[in-house]
């Protein structure tokens, strides 16, 4: 019986491996297949962010409300440092990333302490203290947000104002920010990780200073949130309110969620769903997009609970067990 779950575990696990040999094959083909470079890149950045997210949420079980705050100071700091300060366009993402690492480890270290609701109900009032921030602070413009960003030329030899260019760049990044969190995930770090959301009393009964863990993943995905925020500038041109707005940190709920919380393929396929409905129902719909995605999100959750990755592999499962 045991060599029998082990076989059909084994075909799981190459059947997604394919699934991702696949899907990086049409990233990688994409520009020259039709689509959309600019919102192939979007998507991507929105990825990044979901993923960032799944980590948290989907692996340790903490639920933040205020995640866009990352993704917004991180893009504020890029398209400052790059337009303004005149960086090259590697070190703005990386100060970006720095900075939203460390409004991380700040929000952290109060928010930690907390659990379940509210824990989820302090990141969304010290995200909204940073919304604040931006849309009065001088150097973001306000309401009108900071524009006129210039993509740049990476290490003084690529020059990104070529969306080809620029759309490699950001998949080989997301490529690399995929395979760290799957590295994070199958390290003895992740399997502490899994145990506290599995239940945290006995992780702390077996001796583990649960409070440091959680702090770790909430700074990892943070600054990876950061990450896809600093992207997003880069490949836009500018940096504004809606980025660190609450209702993006309820997006990338939905993303994680309607691809499938605790699985790696999941949120990219969430990000890209509800972005690519964003971007090509939009003008035909106008503002009942947020009630077409408001009815998704419903379904979801009453039919596909698991998302549509995780009820994917729960019928693959099922298959092979007969």
């Amino acid at each position: 019986m045991s060599a029998a779950v082990d076989d059909s575990n084994n075909k799981i696990q190459r059947l997604s491996r394919i699934g991702l040999w696949v899907g990086l094959a049409l990233l990688l083909a994409a520009p020259f297949i039709g689509l959309y470079p600019v919102f192939m890149m979007k998507a991507l950045c929105y990825a990044i962010f979901a993923c960032a997210f799944n980590l948290l949420l989907g692996y340790t079980g903490l639920l933040s409300f205020g995640h866009a705050a990352y993704l917004g100071a991180a893009a504020y700091a890029t398209g400052w440092l790059v337009r303004s300060a005149h960086l090259p366009p590697e070190l703005g993402v990386l100060a970006g990333t720095g900075i939203a690492a460390l409004c991380g480890l700040v929000i952290g270290l109060i928010a930690i302490r907390r659990q379940g609701i509210y824990f989820a109900m302090v990141t969304l009032a010290m995200a909204q203290m940073l919304y604040f921030v931006f849309l009065q602070a001088p150097f973001t413009g306000g309401e009108d947000g900071l524009q006129g960003v210039p993509r740049g030329t990476l290490f003084g030899l690529l020059s990104l104002a070529n969306d080809k260019v620029l759309y490699y760049v950001v998949l080989a990044v997301f490529v690399a920010v995929f395979l760290f969190i799957i590295r994070i995930v199958h390290s003895p770090y992740g399997q502490v990780l899994k145990a506290i959301r599995e239940n945290e009393p006995r992780a702390v009964s077996l001796g583990y200073d649960v409070d440091r863990y959680k702090l770790l993943a909430f700074v990892l995905s943070t600054a990876i949130a950061g990450l896809a925020g600093s992207l997003k500038t880069l490949v836009l041109g500018f940096a504004s309110l809606t980025d660190a707005h609450w209702s993006l940190s309820g997006e990338v709920v939905l993303m994680t969620l309607l691809g499938g919380m605790g699985t790696f393929a999941g949120p990219v396929i969430g990000a890209f769903t509800i972005i690519g409905l964003q971007d090509f129902l939009a003008d035909q719909v106008g503002s009942w997009i947020n009630v077409i995605i408001g009815v998704i999100f419903v379904v979801c959750v009453v039919a596909f609970r698991k998302g549509f990755v995780g009820e994917l592999l729960a019928w693959l499962q099922r298959r092979k067990g007969h």
